[in-house]
């Protein structure tokens, strides 16, 4: 969310910074909204003083007019509360501003590939999709899913399931004892201000899988993704500059609607309604953030090159951006299958703009307060790791070769 004192020092720079998204923003309602806000509160402020002055004069005559003023204050109070309220739903519905960085374009097709690592395989054989492998394994089960829940789930059962965990245990040791991230275990719901502080309300409302806990409680969603949980640690909190950086890592299942998504990636695991992911989350102090974004970014692929699984790395152009991020990098893992790369994380920066949202501060050595930043990014999202491994190490005879580093989280299986 953006703080309407920096918009007001330069509201056409503002403007012009949002033209460079795909938004349909009233800018002129804002500022509309703003100058009346602004003049209802100098309306009041003098009416308050007038008030006042009459008390003090203790002047009878003047008695009818103190109770005009009363009425007026109550008045300017309703006004108040609506303009605030149309404010706030303009103000929570406006993107982050893009870092100077970040490539100008509509969509995914502007997006810009930084580079490329590791060796995409040669198959001897025409390489099956890893759907075709888990059901022929008899380990990946969609029409059972299917039956007990619904579409776009599945059960992972015998050695994929183990690999599932294996994955998700790898992935928090390496950033926990050599990425310096602290552990996490989070609740899987979060409040319905939670969700407002990191961006997915009241934007993205539809894609969130809400629980009715009981009639008097306050509303409550299945987690997207641990960031929503894990930022909002430091939600209303002046912290200490020598409490940054803080790291937190978290493996949970995530759930999404993917209300936007109907008819894409219909077969398989790549777009599941629950699925598991390894979180990474920093606090920093704001003219950090780029830095902390490509250290991030870095043990992000660091898990990849551990996997030996052949990978690229993206910056998102404007009109991809999510909400809340002002530079992202898109890590795409090989599919020999689609022959293509697909999306196994994503490392965003945003700057002070959840910080805002949530009144997450810190305080520096001016003694001043100030927004802090906040970072996050998949390290990695397990489901569509284990589909990398499936594709990439799979065999002519339909087994799948484990990959070194996981072997000791394995029984020591050479292959499944």
């Amino acid at each position: 969310m953006h703080d309407l004192k920096e918009i007001r020092k330069d509201f056409e720079v503002f403007k012009k910074s949002l033209n460079k998204r795909s938004n349909d923003i009233n800018f002129e309602k804002l500022k509309e909204l703003d100058v009346l806000n602004r003049d209802l509160i100098l309306k009041k402020e003098n009416l308050e003083k007038e008030k006042k002055e009459i008390s003090k004069s203790k002047n009878n005559k003047l008695f009818e007019r103190s109770k005009e003023i009363s009425s007026i204050l109550n008045d300017i109070s309703d006004q108040q509360k609506k303009v605030k309220l149309d404010l706030n739903n303009i103000l929570s519905n406006i993107p982050n501003i893009p870092h100077s960085d970040v490539p100008i374009g509509n969509d995914e097709n502007d997006n810009v590939e930084i580079d490329k690592f590791g060796k995409i395989r040669k198959f001897e054989f025409k390489p099956k999709s890893h759907y075709e492998l888990g059901e022929k394994l008899g380990m990946l089960d969609f029409d059972l899913a299917s039956k007990t829940t619904g579409s776009r789930f599945v059960f992972v059962k015998d050695k994929l399931a183990l690999l599932e965990r294996a994955l998700s245990n790898f992935m928090l040791d390496i950033h926990i004892n050599k990425n310096g991230y602290k552990e996490i275990s989070p609740p899987l719901l979060a409040s319905e201000n939670t969700m407002f502080g990191t961006g997915q309300l009241p934007k993205f409302e539809n894609d969130q899988f809400e629980v009715k806990l009981d009639k008097d409680t306050d509303r409550k969603f299945l987690i997207p993704t641990a960031e929503v949980i894990l930022t909002n640690i430091v939600k209303d909190k002046i912290l200490s500059k020598k409490d940054l950086p803080m790291r937190f890592v978290a493996s949970t299942p995530c759930f999404r609607k993917e209300a936007g998504s109907y008819g894409k990636d219909t077969k398989g695991m790549i777009r599941q309604h629950q699925f598991y992911k390894v979180e990474m989350v920093s606090i920093v102090e704001s003219n950090k953030c780029q830095d902390e974004l490509e250290r991030m970014t870095s043990c992000a692929t660091n898990i990849l090159d551990l996997l030996e699984l052949p990978y690229r790395k993206v910056i998102l152009c404007t009109g991809d951006l999510g909400f809340s991020a002002e530079k992202t990098y898109d890590i795409e893992v090989w599919l020999p299958s689609e022959n293509k790369y697909r999306e196994i994380s994503s490392c965003s920066s945003c700057s002070t703009f959840q910080a805002v949202r949530m009144k997450a501060r810190y305080k520096n050595e001016k003694n001043e307060n100030l927004f802090v930043g906040t970072l996050n990014g998949s390290g990695l999202a397990i489901g569509r790791t284990l589909i990398a491994i499936l594709e990439n190490n799979q065999q002519k005879d339909g087994t799948i070769s484990i990959p070194n580093v996981l072997k000791p989280y394995m029984n020591n299986l050479d292959k499944i």
